[in-house]
């Protein structure tokens, strides 16, 4: 079953690969959505897809050994049936 989460993630998370990886692993898995780095070091992102694929995709972030995620807020909002990619937004 396709659910769509907001994402905010804390800790070394910005100038790692971590849009680069988000969107090779969102590819690859079949997860569309976007990610984007915030102002305050964090980054923001909305996944789109199956829970358990969105899962897998936040554990292969937290076994990069240059990505280190203190701390994960989700939320779940509306899924967009229109959606068809994953974006790196700016």
């Amino acid at each position: 079953m396709k659910v769509r989460y907001h994402y905010v993630l804390t800790g070394r998370v910005q100038g790692v690969g971590f849009r680069w990886k988000a969107t090779h692993l969102a590819e690859s898995l079949g997860i569309t959505g976007w990610v984007r780095n915030e102002w305050d070091g964090s980054v923001e992102m909305e996944l789109q897809g199956e829970e358990e694929l969105q899962d897998r995709m936040l554990a292969d972030f937290r076994r990069d050994r240059y990505i280190e995620i203190d701390r994960v807020e989700r939320t779940k909002i509306e899924v967009l049936e229109d959606e068809r990619y994953f974006d790196v937004r700016f």
